[in-house]
């Protein structure tokens, strides 16, 4: 793919939930100072009423003032096709760092994802999709990207809907059965971000890369396992986010007692 409506694609920046992310100069039209943006192409199909609903969600997500979300620049439809832009943020992500992370900055990146995703809460938005992917890194620590727009486009969407395998063990499975996302299911994906950045490993194990209904099957029949190699602070961490929804501490006291951890040299980006 060249550009989208008036923007030129410069290169692929990655795949996501249900799109692909490439790097764009900033169309004239556009009234912000930055050279290049981010853009995400979504796969599916956008109908006018999917359209409308992705664009009222992107428009909330914009409202909610925070300097741990990435801030949204534009949406538009071409042929079918819903895409919208963001800041460029050239550090990449905890999945894809463009040069290696400290621990102390992994742990502060994941920190800025937990007070951007109590921003969102607070406005009564859940994200729905954090994993290592979504939380871009910047010099002063990290901001969280990609709202999850699969449920609006295909409304009632359970298993197949929630993104790719590298998404899924970062999904409560209370999603996964047909739940609805909210603030405890967010806390979920945040401990399982926090188990693998702190041991570099998940909480299922090593899922089949290869065969998405064998990795399902393993999240859904296999409770999580906290690794025995985490500190005493951050496995009891983890165990208060996967534990019952009503019992999870909320995103912000996350932020705060990841804050409080020391950086280890078990800590991997």
């Amino acid at each position: 793919m060249q550009g989208i409506a008036d923007y030129d694609f410069i290169r692929p920046l990655g795949s996501g939930n249900h799109g692909h992310f490439f790097l764009a100069r900033r169309p004239p039209r556009l009234p912000i100072d930055v050279e290049y943006v981010a853009v995400k192409v979504l796969h599916a199909e956008s109908s006018e009423v999917a359209f409308r609903r992705a664009t009222r969600e992107l428009a909330a997500f914009a409202a909610v003032r925070s300097p741990y979300l990435v801030t949204p620049i534009d949406a538009g439809q071409q042929d079918g096709a819903f895409f919208y832009s963001m800041e460029y943020l050239p550090g990449g992500s905890l999945a894809d760092p463009a040069e290696p992370v400290p621990p102390a900055g992994a742990l502060r990146a994941l920190a800025a994802a937990a007070r951007a995703a109590a921003a969102l809460h607070a406005a009564g938005i859940a994200h729905r999709d954090i994993k290592p992917g979504n939380v871009l890194l910047h010099p002063g620590g990290g901001r969280l990207s990609d709202l999850g727009l699969a449920q609006v486009f295909t409304e009632g969407v359970t298993v197949t809907g929630m993104g790719g395998l590298d998404a899924i063990e970062y999904v409560d499975p209370a999603l996964l059965l047909g739940g609805a996302p909210g603030p405890a299911t967010d806390v979920w994906s945040l401990g399982v971000l926090l188990h693998r950045v702190v041991s570099g490993a998940g909480v299922y194990g090593d899922l089949p890369g290869s065969d998405g209904l064998l990795a399902l099957r393993r999240v859904l029949s296999a409770e999580p396992r906290i690794s025995a190699s985490l500190p005493a602070p951050v496995a009891g961490l983890v165990r208060e986010c996967l534990g019952p929804a009503q019992a999870r501490p909320d995103a912000a006291t996350v932020a705060d007692r990841i804050d409080a951890l020391p950086a280890t040299d078990g800590v991997r980006p």
